[in-house]
């Protein structure tokens, strides 16, 4: 599924709209309302960012452990070693986690439409995400202040993406 540009299906009308491949369309003509458009859009993000930062994370940890550990999240950052002492079992784990998150969040995203998948994978993310969030707000004085700003602001929203995915939209068409 892709974010597409389509012609409005009305008589004589050049108009045009963004909407998905599947179908479903940003604009207000068909059915639903305006709401259950823009929380499907939400939606949408939230699953592809979870996805996307999943499998980032999770190739990383799982096939490059040692490097994962030495250098996450990257760009001259590195917020492991702080935490405690390299432990290749731990991060092959986190990694085959993350991979998981990453299968949940693409397969929701490709049913997106599907109020109960959306709420079901927001369950289990928020879960996850609250519970990291908190972990980290605890060692935010092992880390120098941006990288305690960056720790909060990057899982915060994780919690709030994961919100979006838990919030019921009404039926959708």
């Amino acid at each position: 599924m892709m974010f597409v540009l389509m012609e409005q299906p009305s008589v004589g009308s050049n108009v045009a709209t963004v909407g998905w491949s599947d179908g479903s369309s940003l604009s207000r003509s068909g059915t639903g309302s305006r709401h259950q458009h823009m929380k499907l859009l939400l939606d949408r993000i939230s699953l592809a960012f979870m996805g996307v930062t999943g499998a980032f994370v999770g190739v990383h940890a799982y096939f490059a452990t040692q490097h994962f550990y030495d250098n996450f999240p990257g760009l001259g950052l590195r917020w492991l070693p702080q935490l405690g002492p390299f432990n290749e079992h731990f991060i092959k784990d986190v990694g085959a986690f993350y991979l998981g998150i990453t299968v949940l969040s693409f397969i929701a995203l490709a049913n997106a439409r599907k109020a109960i998948v959306v709420q079901m994978t927001g369950a289990a993310l928020l879960v996850f995400n609250v519970l990291h969030f908190y972990y980290h707000l605890t060692m935010l004085h092992m880390y120098e202040p941006r990288d305690q700003w960056l720790n909060a602001i990057l899982l915060g929203l994780t919690v709030v993406l994961s919100v979006i995915l838990v919030i019921p939209s009404g039926p959708r068409h």
